[in-house]
């Protein structure tokens, strides 16, 4: 790699980027407040969610995992549907450090509204005031009651798949891994858009990015370290906190992995796939030339985000086909 060097933005994406890094500087410990009041302005209202009626929306508390709080859930099921559905359990972004579970919504119900399914999205607990396990086990006790409780929201549990972006992805890959060694639920997939998954914040791409971009290398140090309460990139860390660390990648359900060419976390998504290759999994992975972190949720408008949408909705149309609505 030249000193200096990293993969031009894509064109389309340059005037969306430059008013978003105005607005969302490289992130330090002493921002996060900043940056939490910020995307709290952001967060959509029920009526948002109802989106006119085309879903039903429910807020449901359930109990935390071994004496944890409860976990707050949002549940959205396709007013029209008939019969049990499959449903989308999300994790939504904001490097663990802040957001809410409209966060990233919006994408998620354009392609929940195509295919009629049902989505369950978790309040799961913030970084620094509470780092891991607190919000892997948030989104493992909404995984579970959702295993044990679907018939309550017309959902299928046959039909779980668990889905994010950025950080909230590295939590649907934890949770898989999770739920794998825990005998829990069993999930139908995983959707994994530009996952955050390794610690250590020392690939290519990750150095590549360094002041450049949304979610740079500082950045992704301040979501780590919140995370880990400082002790990202030491050799402990677990696979469930950092899914990149994971030895064995054996078992897991088929996943969907996105990531622009132009972003931090690049390299660690194309590494985890192929760890899933070799271990004999089933994963789609897509490297979206040009793309900065997030692009297809901040610039929905442009064509490789169209093309990233389209082919998000085909592999969970394909999954669904294969694995839910066919007979066994």
């Amino acid at each position: 790699m030249h000193d200096g060097a990293r993969p031009p933005f894509d064109p389309d994406l340059a005037g969306p980027l430059k008013v978003l890094t105005a607005q969302m500087p490289p992130l330090l410990p002493d921002g996060i407040a900043t940056a939490r009041a910020g995307a709290a302005a952001m967060v959509l209202s029920p009526d948002d969610l109802a989106r006119n009626g085309q879903f039903e929306v429910q807020e449901r508390r359930v109990d935390g995992c071994q004496g944890e709080p409860p976990v707050r859930l949002l549940l959205l099921r396709p007013a029209r549907a008939r019969g049990p559905v499959p449903v989308i359990c999300h994790l939504h972004g904001g490097g663990m450090v802040l957001g809410d579970p409209t966060s990233g919504l919006d994408v998620v119900l354009d392609l929940a509204a195509e295919l009629g399914v049902a989505v369950v999205s978790v309040d799961y607990r913030l970084a620094p005031e509470h780092p891991y396990p607190a919000a892997l086990e948030d989104g493992y006790a909404a995984l579970t009651w959702l295993a044990g409780h679907a018939a309550e929201m017309g959902a299928d549990p046959a039909g779980i798949i668990v889905a994010g972006a950025s950080a909230g992805a590295g939590l649907a890959a934890a949770l898989a891994l999770l739920a794998r060694d825990r005998g829990g639920p069993r999930l139908l997939g995983q959707m994994l858009s530009c996952p955050m998954l390794d610690d250590r914040n020392d690939t290519v791409s990750s150095v590549q990015m360094t002041d450049a971009g949304l979610w740079d290398r500082t950045s992704n140090a301040t979501g780590w370290n919140a995370l880990l309460a400082g002790r990202a990139g030491e050799p402990d860390v677990s696979p469930y906190a950092a899914p990149a660390r994971a030895a064995d990648l054996g078992g897991l359900p088929p996943a969907f992995i996105d990531v622009g060419s132009a972003e931090t976390f690049r390299d660690e998504s194309v590494t985890y796939a192929s760890g899933l290759w070799a271990a004999g999994g089933q994963a789609e992975l897509h490297v979206w030339p040009g793309g900065f972190h997030g692009f297809a949720v901040m610039a929905p408008g442009a064509a490789i985000s169209r093309d990233a949408y389209d082919a998000s909705l085909r592999w969970l149309r394909r999954l669904l086909d294969q694995s839910w609505r066919t007979p066994c």
